[in-house]
């Protein structure tokens, strides 16, 4: 009765969660890839809302930089959208080059070495939780022009709620959370296009006074500050609203999730938001100076040009703010990007060894779940530490953008010129990769030098940091790595004799169940370790091994069957040994992404077949154990071992000495 009351409670919570975040994707489904990958629309929303999102603050930050020089705003639409333009046709030959995703890290990595790409990296992985932090911010700024100030207290709690919603939803899917978010941008898009287009159309009397604004405030500069001035003038608004272009990569970054063919799915959605950021920013500032907008305190630049065109409608006001709300409400699906795409950078970086391993794997929802309640936390953490300025955000975000930009231009660059004897093309490549890399490096300079005080100086704090991690998690990886190459030396050449015919399996005799990860040292050390530590005692060997699905290995369907098949020769390899050592063996295997819910279950089985069955695993040891050893290191052995003693089966486990 005491027991069972546990067991109740234990089995309503997992209902509970299991309602919340959605149940166990079905690995050997055929058409899972297809079920859960995106078409070009759905990439759209999901990842295209970060770039087309960007409206929303850019802009607005490069008009106000300009001051009282608002005659340049036309001049500074046309010079953000043909950079749109460039850096999307940049990602869109990443996209070619590096299929399978990554987008900056992977380019940077491949190209310029594995050095720029734990900057790039770090630099993407703080630039997502950035993109969740200054998209949320963004969405209750705009949300709370139309809320009395009064209650502007309470931005900062309803922002870091936003991002709780947001956690569980992307635990859900990635698709799930898109299909949610869906109808929020066709809103979006439906009444922006409404706003601009009738904007600009009826303010076409405009445009003759517009022009001579342009040339006397252009004369007036001229005598004033000089051409040279004017330049600087336009260079820092147009470096200011560098946030603009931030989310142009998350495309490139996050090919994994596209339809197939991945490349074509990929560039259709690049296309597809360059077109609607260029046009939205675009147009944005043309019509600032056509309405002629002026800050408004505690109002956007967009809230203010909403009221002002649809003032004087029926029932204006309440169309104004669907407008804003729905740029509010976009900014929100922008945040998806980060929760998206944040943890996928996170577990290649994992794959490398920058990251503990433990980011790689993924939920039974195949999602990063680890990734993604890091991000969400972290965005918190900023949300709560900046107050929710969206200023002092953008600053930060567009730094770290950059940062990643010009990488990648020059990786880019780098490539075309190690194939400019197999490429007839590559003189235009390359020069739209050098313009781009010219255009993101000045932004970069320009907003870190301006913004150095600002904010500036934080981000380049907190990737420097994240940079320092990375060496050392990766420098504790390779001693690690390196003390299992000693053992893989030592026992996979080890001669053994061959004991004759291998007896037949007794399945009421003592058996060992070995759980094994692959076929090397480790294993063997864990096997010659049962056999010395209880001589005579066994007389049938079953090997368990979990074919664990990570992000490295769930890239489709071939990679999926390679994984497998590369499990089962590991297995048959330690089926062989055994039976040169005199003993019956077999073994047995399943794909997973939950390495000990899978074993645990696998035990179960085989002692179901094998009641006089014990359970063997092996655990690293240390001859010093750190606080981040159980950190950097799965704990799988003991958790398994939780597990199956309570189910009463006995579980041993052999320590393994690796030196480091």
């Amino acid at each position: 009765m005491g027991n069972s009351e546990p067991q109740e409670a234990a089995t309503m919570l997992q209902k509970i969660v299991r309602v919340i975040v959605g149940g166990p994707k079905q690995l050997k489904d055929p058409l899972l890839f297809h079920k859960i990958s995106l078409i070009p629309i759905m990439a759209w929303i999901g990842l295209g809302a970060d770039g087309l999102s960007s409206s929303a603050y850019g802009p607005e930050e490069a008009f106000r930089a300009l001051g009282e020089h608002t005659y340049l705003a036309v001049f500074l639409g046309l010079a953000t959208a043909l950079t749109v333009f460039i850096i999307s046709y940049a990602y869109s030959r990443i996209i070619e080059h590096f299929p399978h995703g990554g987008g900056g890290y992977i380019v940077a990595t491949h190209m310029l070495g594995e050095k720029a790409g734990v900057v790039s990296g770090s630099a993407l992985l703080v630039d997502y939780i950035l993109t969740i932090t200054v998209s949320i911010a963004s969405c209750v700024d705009a949300v709370f022009s139309y809320i009395p100030q009064g209650f502007h207290h309470y931005k900062v709690p309803v922002a870091s709620a936003l991002t709780l919603i947001l956690i569980v939803l992307n635990i859900r899917g990635v698709k799930e959370s898109i299909t949610v978010m869906a109808p929020i941008f066709m809103i979006f898009v439906g009444t922006h296009l409404l706003m601009l287009v009738y904007g600009v159309f009826t303010h076409t009397d405009k445009c003759g006074p517009l022009a001579c604004d342009i040339q006397a405030g252009f004369t007036h500069d001229l005598s004033s500050i000089g051409v040279f001035g004017i330049l600087l003038l336009f260079v820092r608004a147009y470096s200011l609203g560098g946030g603009t272009y931030t989310g142009i990569e998350a495309v490139s970054n996050g090919l994994q999730i596209m339809r197939e063919p991945r490349v074509k799915t990929g560039k259709r959605t690049m296309i597809y938001m360059a077109t609607s950021l260029a046009f939205t920013a675009g147009v944005l500032f043309l019509c600032y100076s056509l309405v002629g907008v002026k800050p408004v305190e505690g109002k956007t630049l967009n809230a203010v040009l909403a009221d002002g065109l649809f003032g004087n409608w029926p029932m204006g006001n309440v169309i104004a703010f669907i407008t804003i709300f729905s740029e509010g409400a976009l900014l929100l699906v922008a945040a998806q990007t980060g929760f998206v795409d944040g943890p996928r950078v996170m577990a290649n970086m994992a794959v490398d060894s920058w990251l503990p391993h433990r980011f790689a794997s993924l939920s039974v929802r195949l999602t990063m779940r680890n990734g993604i309640i890091l991000m969400g936390a972290a965005s918190i953490a900023l949300l709560i530490y900046t107050h929710g300025s969206v200023s002092a955000l953008v600053v930060m975000y567009s730094i770290n953008v950059f940062v990643t930009f010009s990488l990648s231009q020059l990786g880019m660059s780098k490539l075309f010129i190690g194939r400019r004897k197999e490429d007839p093309q590559w003189i235009r490549h390359l020069s739209v990769h050098l313009v781009g890399l010219l255009l993101c490096v000045t932004i970069l300079i320009i907003t870190t030098f301006e913004k150095f005080m600002d904010g500036g100086w934080l981000t380049l704090l907190i990737t420097s940091v994240v940079i320092g991690l990375c060496y050392m998690i990766k420098g504790h990886y390779v001693r690690v790595r390196q003390g299992m190459k000693d053992l893989d030396e030592t026992l996979l050449d080890v001669p053994v004799s061959s004991h004759g015919e291998p007896p037949a399996i007794d399945h009421g005799a003592p058996t060992a169940i070995q759980l094994v990860s692959g076929y090397s040292g480790f294993g063997v050390h864990t096997l010659f370790s049962i056999l010395s530590t209880f001589p005579k005692t066994y007389k049938n060997v079953i090997f368990v091994s979990v074919a664990m699905i990570d992000s490295g290995s769930f890239k489709g369907a071939e990679e999926v069957e390679a994984l497998e098949a590369s499990v089962r020769g590991g297995l048959e390899k330690y089926v062989v040994m055994a039976h040169k050592l005199g003993f019956a063996a077999e073994y047995r295997t399943a794909l997973a992404t939950d390495v000990v819910e899978s074993a645990v279950d696998l035990c179960k089985e085989v002692a179901e077949e094998f009641p006089r069955a014990t359970v063997f695993t092996g655990q690293l040891t240390f001859r010093l154990e750190k606080f981040y050893h159980r950190f950097l290191h799965n704990e799988t052995a003991f958790a398994i071992q939780r597990r199956l003693q309570w189910d009463g089966l006995t579980t041993v486990i052999m320590p393994i000495r690796v030196r480091t």
